[in-house]
């Protein structure tokens, strides 16, 4: 398939929340337009509008209004969706994508005046926390190969790392995703939140999480677990049981953390009875 060579863009955001503000401010970098934003809170749009060049705050989802675009990017809550592609009213033609990373490319089934398409930033995103789009892998997906053309074009003026990834497996990179950052970032505030009682600061922490983080990408993960769970070390998991007796929340999760690390352990040990014990 012929990759299109990339060319400025028009592009038109829907969403002015932290993947669009960040999408808009690449996208301008790039050398793209982004003439046109629309939020369903409109104080979002305006502010995000201040900060780009020439680019207009849109009151209406009649986007058959206003000069076409190359590509309509909808970049709004997952659950938001489905009710704003319902809404809007795009030229006829038009290719909108967006940037979900579980919402399935049949969203767009029965939409048949528009071309649909996924352009899904793998990257955590917050404001006033800019990221290194070039690093940034981009999952792409459409109906039809002339879109998808079109998408991995622009994706690869903002990202070295540009491919096609179908619905599935786009789900499981998601998930994937959620455990490595989300749930990790919580871990992490637990960190936080134990240290402060003793007022101790978390950057105490910093070269064990840089270690961890760089053996895992060195190692498969499983393959390398240390800590008082994969030892079986029982008078250390008792002491740290009782340490967080005030934490209910936190000594569930600590237990449950504990039974799937002994047993993802039994599992590589080919211990199958210790692992259905567990």
């Amino acid at each position: 398939m012929m990759i299109p060579q990339p060319r400025p863009s028009r592009i038109i955001l829907l969403g002015a929340g932290r993947v669009a503000s960040q999408l808009a401010t690449v996208l301008v970098q790039a050398g793209h337009q982004v003439p046109y934003i629309w939020s369903r809170t409109s104080a979002s749009a305006t502010a995000l509008a201040a900060q780009l060049p020439s680019t207009h705050v849109l009151t209406s989802l009649n986007l058959t209004a206003i000069p076409p675009a190359d590509v309509y990017l909808l970049a709004v809550p997952d659950t938001a969706v489905p009710e704003v592609l319902a809404q809007a009213q795009f030229p006829t033609g038009a290719l909108v994508a967006h940037t979900s990373g579980t919402v399935p490319l049949k969203v767009f089934a029965g939409l048949a005046s528009i071309r649909g398409g996924i352009f899904y930033p793998l990257q955590t995103f917050s404001m006033g926390r800019n990221v290194d789009w070039r690093t940034v892998p981009l999952c792409i997906e459409a109906a039809d190969a002339e879109s998808e053309a079109t998408l991995l074009a622009l994706a690869g003026t903002l990202s070295e790392q540009a491919q096609l990834v179908a619905t599935p497996q786009r789900q499981a990179i998601h998930i994937a995703a959620v455990f490595a950052c989300n749930f990790t970032n919580h871990l992490f505030g637990i960190s936080h939140a134990l240290l402060q009682e003793q007022q101790l600061p978390l950057h105490l922490l910093a070269p064990l999480l840089h270690e961890t983080v760089e053996k895992a990408l060195a190692f498969p993960p499983f393959t390398v677990q240390t800590g008082p769970a994969a030892r079986h070390d029982t008078p250390t998991l008792a002491r740290h049981q009782t340490a967080l007796v005030n934490h209910p929340g936190w000594l569930e999760l600590y237990n449950a953390l504990t039974d799937s690390i002994q047993l993802q352990q039994a599992k590589l040990s080919g211990n199958i009875e210790e692992a259905s014990e567990l």
